[in-house]
């Protein structure tokens, strides 16, 4: 019988559901939230579930690797990438997916980064403790084949200094962010959305990045 999820991790799931659909970055069924748990498991929400009505029902258990805890249950076709980030950091508690409508479009028209520069909202991201810095945001091409795309995420994290940002973008598709807890890796996705959300602001008006 699979061990029992955690409460508090449910509920930080469906708290972070909420928040992630009031903003209409998880619309329709997309996006994922996890919560690594003691033990090496993962607290994950389920595949099709709209995440401003998640339950309990709606979050089930795999392993670092993916593998779920109650065979009957279908996770996150992207459980893998989740389980990518819980196996490279581990100090990671908790990793957050959403398709907002500025990540989506920026990250189709982006490079291999998208460069962030010169916002107060930097400060959000672990190590910077000014305004006056740059990140850049890696983009990855959108690959169905999970194994195959989280190797190319191994493969980009080697290539950058450490410490990694903790966070990517899938072109056309969504970001991925993480963080020592929940609230955290929430504060992150924030402070990058609005981030983004400038720049593409700034591109439409037609002039150059801020």
């Amino acid at each position: 019988m699979p061990n029992r999820i955690p409460e508090a991790a449910i509920h930080a799931i469906i708290e972070a559901g909420r928040r992630m659909a009031e903003r209409n970055w998880v619309p329709a069924t997309a996006g994922n939230i996890s919560v690594r748990l003691p033990g090496d498991r993962v607290a994950i929400t389920r595949s099709g579930f709209h995440k401003a009505h998640l339950s309990a029902d709606a979050v089930m258990a795999v392993d670092l690797h993916g593998a779920p805890e109650d065979p009957a249950l279908r996770p996150s076709a992207e459980t893998g990438l989740h389980c990518g980030i819980y196996r490279a950091f581990p100090d990671t508690r908790a990793v957050v997916h959403g398709h907002s409508i500025a990540n989506t479009v920026l990250s189709r028209r982006a490079g291999d980064t998208i460069r962030l520069e010169g916002y107060e909202l930097l400060k959000v991201l672990p190590g910077l403790d000014t305004h006056a810095a740059a990140v850049a945001l890696p983009v990855l091409d959108n690959d169905q084949d999970i194994p195959r795309l989280q190797a190319a995420v191994e493969a980009r994290w080697a290539r950058m200094a450490a410490p990694a940002l903790p966070a990517y973008l899938i072109r056309g598709h969504g970001i991925y962010v993480w963080g020592p807890d929940m609230d955290a890796a929430l504060a992150r996705l924030e402070g990058l959305e609005f981030m983004l959300a400038c720049k593409m602001a700034a591109i439409s008006l037609g002039g150059s990045d801020p």
